[in-house]
């Protein structure tokens, strides 16, 4: 998770200006490591203190998102599982900074049908960054239909996507 990489990032930042410090002889007159030190290990514990308010706002957020996903999903009235007809293409960023996905959905139906399709974006350690549901209508039977899912907030770092669940009705 990227806030595991800060961490041991500044964690080593920290020790590297410590190591440097007392290879130095930084200290003040009473011998003990300089000021300089104690200011870099309080700067850095309260950017980690803000890394660790910032992570936990997004899964908040991530939270809010997939229970929104999942009253959508709620909605559609008899639904048929259809997730294996759903094919997502590359992930991508648009000019406004949020995260988008193609959606593709095929009807294996005679008839025509519309897709409730739930989206979940993911970090590079597969942690939940933010769901949507993108609904593609009246696709002609034997037939595809398209979509973009797009994030409901801006994503940043590696960022996957994977269908959650998907409704045709």
């Amino acid at each position: 998770m990227a806030t595991d990489t800060w961490r041991r990032g500044a964690a080593a930042v920290l020790l590297s200006a410590v190591t440097a410090c007392g290879a130095a002889g930084c200290s003040d007159s009473g011998g003990s490591p300089s000021g300089a030190v104690s200011s870099a290990a309080a700067a850095v514990r309260s950017a980690g203190a803000a890394v660790s308010s910032a992570a936990a706002e997004a899964g908040k957020a991530a939270e809010s998102a997939a229970a929104v996903a999942k009253d959508k999903l709620a909605e559609v009235k008899d639904g048929v599982n259809a997730k294996e007809q759903v094919t997502l293409g590359p992930v991508a960023t648009d000019g406004d900074g949020y995260t988008t996905v193609p959606v593709t959905v095929r009807n294996t139906d005679d008839g025509k049908k519309s897709f409730a399709v739930q989206v979940e974006f993911q970090d590079e350690a597969g942690n939940l960054l933010d769901t949507v549901v993108v609904t593609v209508t009246d696709v002609p039977g034997k037939g595809t239909g398209q979509g973009t899912a797009r994030s409901t907030h801006k994503l940043s770092g590696t960022v996957t996507a994977r269908t959650g669940r998907a409704l045709r009705y």
